[in-house]
């Protein structure tokens, strides 16, 4: 408990002490100041052995994140030319913050004193003649390398700043969750026109492999393939789908068979299924045979 929370507890309690009770006729009046109450009971005396800290009541106006952002505080508060930096004041300002964060914490003060060093041997090399290097060329200044690194560091800063004031999720606002109760269908492959077209392009490629050169015509009847394919289907439970073209017959009887076997799924006959993505396709009855 700190000096401000018992002087408070003294305004606060001290006029409704039950303690204190109305005078008495022909007795004493007796008045004793409650100076807090701990716990609901009253406290009337100091504590004998009460320990206030000597940062307790410390208060710390400016806090930075290191030297370089202490002296770039520095700079621009004053409005200094970051590339031409008047380095006797700024040191001196420096210094006097050291020398005030060293009275009180000196574990981080040793972190500041690294870059006074390096202040007051940046001035000292100043204040050295200026001697031309031996190859002829412009010495460089002793500041250019402070200024870099000031100049990285307030880009670094600048961004970090950008990227803190755009909106964060759990600071700036909280992510919407919604349960969805999905539910699965068994979904079955339909015959796409793709892999049907794709099986006849296969068979028409294998057909051409097995050419014969007749020159006499053949009519050829789109009902009597149809009867053809009824009848093969007609003992068999399914059969795939190459299976109904005969390649060794040539070109025309195989096209033939294709425009009957879609006149009969066309008329409902039979049915050309596949039972998933890919797999091969089979023929069968629509219905069943008596």
């Amino acid at each position: 408990m700190t000096v401000v929370d018992i002087a408070a507890a003294v305004l606060a309690d001290s006029a409704a002490d039950p303690a204190v009770g109305p005078e008495q006729p022909g007795e004493p009046i007796a008045i004793e100041a409650v100076l807090a109450r701990i716990h609901g009971e009253p406290l009337r005396q100091m504590p004998l052995d009460l320990y206030i800290p000597p940062d307790a009541l410390e208060v710390f106006l400016d806090s930075f994140e290191g030297p370089l952002d202490l002296l770039l505080y520095l700079i621009r508060r004053q409005n200094f030319n970051i590339l031409d930096i008047p380095l006797a004041e700024v040191t001196r300002q420096y210094l006097a913050y050291v020398e005030e964060i060293r009275r009180h914490n000196l574990e981080l003060a040793s972190e500041y004193l690294l870059m006074a060093a390096l202040l007051i041997d940046i001035k000292s090399r100043m204040l050295l003649p200026v001697r031309k290097a031996d190859t002829g060329e412009e010495v460089e200044d002793p500041r250019a390398e402070l200024t870099r690194r000031l100049l990285e560091y307030e880009r670094i800063k600048l961004g970090a700043q950008r990227l803190d004031q755009m909106p964060q999720a759990g600071r700036d606002f909280a992510v919407a969750q919604v349960m969805l109760d999905q539910v699965q269908e068994a979904r079955v492959p339909q015959v796409d026109l793709v892999d049907l077209r794709d099986a006849w392009a296969d068979i028409l490629r294998r057909a051409k492999l097995i050419q014969h050169h007749h020159i006499s015509r053949e009519e050829l009847s789109v009902r009597e393939h149809m009867t053809i394919v009824l009848r093969t289907l007609q003992d068999r439970r399914f059969a795939e789908f190459h299976e109904m073209f005969d390649a060794s017959r040539g070109l025309p009887v195989v096209i033939v068979t294709f425009i009957a076997l879609l006149e009969l799924a066309k008329e409902s006959l039979i049915e050309i299924t596949q039972a998933e993505a890919f797999a091969p396709i089979y023929v069968r009855l629509a219905y069943l045979p008596s």
